[in-house]
């Protein structure tokens, strides 16, 4: 697992600003920035630590995880989105962009997807 945050080379394929961070989506990893004050680290997850990815749109907030290999992802509740340093929220007005990230991760992903 990597938690490397190396200054990223070559351009992203999509690059997301979100309420408690940012991502970007390059071919072989992703990173995800922090909003100051987060609970977690900046991180880089290489694609082939990453089994899935969750979006979920929510009527006013939604929000994008990645499960990578070695890290528990948060279940959240029926209310409430997970907490967990892999997932990011965003507004209603961002849905678009945490789209394009979720299809262009699970474009370079290894592996197949759980279910």
């Amino acid at each position: 697992m990597s938690n490397s945050t190396d200054t990223p080379s070559g351009e992203s394929i999509v690059e997301c600003q979100f309420q408690n961070g940012s991502i970007s989506v390059y071919d072989t990893y992703l990173t995800i920035e922090r909003a100051k004050g987060s609970n977690y680290e900046n991180k880089r997850i290489e694609m082939n630590e990453i089994y899935d990815v969750t979006h979920t749109s929510g009527i006013i907030t939604g929000h994008i995880q990645i499960h990578q290999h070695g890290v528990e992802p948060d279940a959240g509740g029926f209310f409430t989105h997970p907490v967990d340093e892999n997932t990011l929220y965003f507004q209603r007005a961002k849905r678009s962009c945490a789209e394009q990230a979720r299809d262009a991760i699970i474009e370079r992903m290894a592996g197949d997807r759980a279910e």
